[in-house]
């Protein structure tokens, strides 16, 4: 690949440069602020559980929000964050609490080891064995919702694919919004993207839930599916979020996609602490919480 290619395949997979309200640094610190500042909102608002293990890894924990509420029929939401699988963790990740506690809705927080102390494949089983342990850890979940930004949204639609006769039980996910993701990975294999992460292409082919489509269709037949992509994405990030709707619409899923005017890459996902956003009110109208 030529240097110039390079450069503009690495321009396009750095979100930070494509927002129009700040510069590339200015915004990557404006972002982990308003995570931070919403996740201690949520702690103040909720009865939280803090660090619980799904699993022997030392990053292998979650953390739960738990409504006032007590309820028998409990939505759940377990939020995957995003910071391209080597920054963020789950300890900016409960923001998405604050409007929907008020809702009797329990939030998880998924912690996953990132790169480089974690590779791909590592995540991806992370990810899959935490919900796992939410639906056994709550049997009275009556809706259970993914929600992935990023490299969270790869995450969530790699869940979605997850083969789960592997696993003790096969969680009914019935919704699930991927926003901003990212569904190919072959694109970043020679970008910076992929320094800490060292994955070769067999790596990048087995994680790319575009190319997971029958087993997510064999899998998440009956989950509706939100793609959700900012106006001020990159013109490769919003074209990964089209031709993944495209793919699984074609293959029949339940799936819409939304186009979610006036946020860029990381607004899209830290305007969910609003209960008044777009995104928020489809997520409760999905849940019959409207």
């Amino acid at each position: 690949m030529s240097v110039s290619l390079l450069q503009e395949l690495e321009r396009q997979y750095s979100p930070s440069r494509w927002s129009p309200r700040m510069s590339a640094d200015d915004v990557i610190k404006a972002h982990v602020k308003a995570l931070k500042e919403g996740t201690e909102r949520a702690r103040d608002m909720a009865q939280t559980l803090l660090n619980v293990p799904y699993g022997e890894g030392d990053g292998e924990k979650l953390d739960v929000y738990i409504p006032n509420i007590n309820s028998l029929d409990v939505h759940l939401v377990v939020y995957i964050h995003g910071g391209y699988w080597q920054f963020l963790s789950k300890e900016e990740s409960g923001f998405i609490a604050v409007p929907l506690i008020d809702k009797g809705v329990v939030v998880v927080a998924v912690g996953y080891d990132i790169a480089p102390k974690g590779n791909m494949d590592l995540m991806v089983s992370q990810v899959r064995r935490s919900i796992v342990s939410v639906v056994q850890q709550y049997s009275h979940i009556s809706g259970l919702y993914l929600c992935g930004h990023s490299a969270g949204a790869h995450l969530a639609a790699m869940v979605l694919s997850t083969d789960w006769s592997q696993y003790s039980i096969t969680p009914q996910i019935k919704g699930a919004f991927l926003v901003s993701g990212i569904y190919d990975l072959l694109p970043i294999l020679s970008t910076y993207v992929n320094e800490p992460l060292k994955m070769t292409e067999e790596v990048a082919v087995r994680n790319s839930p575009s190319k997971l489509v029958p087993q997510l269709k064999l899998s998440s037949c009956s989950c509706q599916i939100v793609v959700a992509v900012a106006e001020n994405d990159s013109p490769e990030f919003r074209k990964q979020s089209e031709e993944f709707y495209k793919t699984l619409e074609a293959s029949g899923l339940n799936v819409t996609m939304e186009d979610v005017a006036n946020t860029d890459h990381f607004s899209i996902i830290e305007k969910l602490v609003d209960g008044e956003y777009h995104l928020t009110k489809l997520l409760l109208k999905m849940m019959g919480k409207s």
